[in-house]
């Protein structure tokens, strides 16, 4: 049990998290999941974990690159998500913490999130992590969050 390197058989397992993220309306734009080729080809290809408890995917980390141009080469957009099943045992903050110690290693120095302001949990996670709040997104188009999302 713990954290391992996300392979490409955990697919199904995290696609069906991101879909309950999805289903919240608090925790992504997105109204679909990806398939695996479209998710892989946009993820950084290091620092992808899973926290795994006997074969359970019970949550995941990720990184985004957040522009292609070669000065934010050290700057990715940050993703965790934990199944609803097994939130408030932690599982996100130590994700959340693999993927801040593997990215100083891979050359990323700089983490971002845009989190909603009614998810709660992740909001504590990234603060806990030394995230802090840059600024408020607006007029951003999106049914649950009208008046902006804040921005890490």
């Amino acid at each position: 049990m713990g954290i391992r390197i996300l392979v490409p058989s955990d697919w199904e397992q995290v696609k069906s998290i991101y879909e309950k993220g999805i289903a919240t309306g608090n925790a992504t734009f997105q109204t679909t999941a990806p398939t695996f080729e479209q998710w892989e080809y946009s993820h950084l290809k290091t620092c992808r974990f899973v926290f795994d408890h006997n074969g359970i995917v019970c949550g995941w980390a990720a990184l985004t690159p957040v522009s292609s141009r070669c000065v934010y080469a050290g700057v990715a957009e940050v993703s965790v998500y934990v199944d609803p099943a097994f939130s408030g045992k932690g599982i996100g903050s130590n994700l959340l913490d693999q993927l801040v110690k593997a990215s100083e290693q891979e050359g990323i120095w700089t983490f971002q999130a845009g989190i909603f302001p009614e998810n709660a949990s992740s909001l504590k996670i990234h603060e806990k992590a030394g995230f802090r709040i840059l600024g408020i997104r607006e007029k951003i188009e999106n049914h649950k969050a009208p008046g902006g999302i804040p921005y890490y």
